[in-house]
């Protein structure tokens, strides 16, 4: 059964695109209304260059919402729920955001780009809508505005290497979260240590949409050298690493302590914030379900497109939201929402693929 992704003016292409053709891209998604690469054919060899060399990503659908004016500060503390105080230009933070129920509505990373100027560097969701709502609701003064900025990710092992060479060995003292600007061949850009895996990288955030082709090339260049290659976010590398997906591993009513991000929520600080409120009554009521991992045996997953119940006896207690074969594991991994108490590790529970029931076992993430 055979499918194609019609490409049209409501969804956008990225400044990356013609170049990602040109390099042989083979499945798009659609994040943040923009075409984004999921792969270029051959799954394992972008999993080995990822976790044994270096990889380089079209992530231009990690949308920045520019908060700016005299209360930009105001309005990004109101949307997270994480102390921002102490927060230095070009210093990135990961919160959570939830609305005023408590519900989780994107976990982004939020970095301050000048003393009155942020970007929200977004999951897949509508947040510069959220943020003029509340600009409004709170009557701050503070303009909201997507910003012509257009991530490029540079991960694995090699990547310091690569970038490094690309801008100079400045790069190699960034720390993790901090963003420093720079041009490269008139090209406007900031560099950060950051990136959706485990395996260390870089973030090369493009400031002018119109050099997308020159930017991709211009990394290109730098990592022949050391091997690099095309790729995108990765499926099975995230799964071991425990990443959380927005939307794909939270249900529309999961809060920030089932999703696993409770270490970020700052509910014993002096911070003003969106439902703080709400978030303590949760914390108290204690969490429905989990996020978790789950390793089990049986036949080498090699396509996973539903949600696939987990049972204990005949009663449902969960789902996987994720689940592939681990080469670095020799066995199948999953990420899971798995109800209390069935997420305590080491718990046995069954999960159902559509070819086969399977025992597995709950396990805590990351898995490596």
């Amino acid at each position: 059964m055979g499918f194609q992704l019609g490409i049209g003016t409501r969804v956008r292409k990225s400044p990356y695109f013609d170049a990602t053709v040109a390099a042989g891209v083979t499945h798009f998604s659609t994040y943040n209304h923009m075409y984004m690469p999921v792969s270029f054919g051959d799954t394992a060899r972008e999993y080995k260059q990822l976790t044994e060399g270096v990889s380089m990503w079209d992530v231009s659908c990690q949308r920045q919402i520019q908060l700016e004016g005299p209360d930009a500060g105001r309005l990004a503390q109101a949307v997270s729920a994480r102390d921002l105080t102490g927060t230095q230009v070009g210093q990135g933070r990961y919160v959570p955001m939830v609305d005023h129920d408590g519900r989780l509505i994107n976990d982004p990373l939020i970095l301050r780009v000048d003393e009155d100027r942020w970007w929200i560097s977004i999951a897949d969701g509508d947040i510069l809508q959220w943020c003029r709502a509340v600009a409004g609701e709170r009557s701050l003064d503070a303009k909201v505005t997507e910003a012509d900025v257009s991530p490029l990710a540079v991960q694995g092992p090699l990547a310091e290497d690569v970038v490094a060479a690309l801008v100079g060995d400045w790069a190699r003292e960034l720390k993790f979260f901090w963003y420093r600007s720079t041009m490269i061949e008139d090209i406007p850009l900031r560099v950060g240590r950051a990136g959706w895996s485990k395996q260390g990288g870089f973030e090369l955030y493009l400031e002018d949409g119109s050099r997308g082709v020159d930017l991709w090339n211009l990394v290109a260049a730098a990592g022949e050298p050391f091997g690099i290659g095309p790729g995108a976010p990765n499926y099975i590398e995230r799964i071991e690493s425990g990443l959380l997906s927005f939307r794909a591993d939270t249900e529309d009513d999961t809060d920030p302590f089932e999703a696993g991000l409770g270490r970020w929520v700052s509910l014993d600080s002096d911070a003003d914030f969106i439902g703080k409120r709400a978030l303590r009554e949760l914390r108290s009521r204690g969490m429905r379900y989990e996020f978790k991992g789950l390793m089990f045996g049986g036949e080498p997953i090699t396509q996973h497109e539903d949600l696939w119940p987990l049972f204990v006896d005949d009663k449902q207690v969960g789902t996987v939201r994720a689940a592939a074969y681990s080469p670095r594991l020799a066995t199948n991994v999953a990420i899971v929402l798995v109800d209390l108490p069935h997420n305590a590790t080491g718990s046995v529970v069954s999960v159902r693929t559509p070819s086969e029931t399977c025992t597995a076992t709950v396990v805590d993430l990351p898995m490596i």
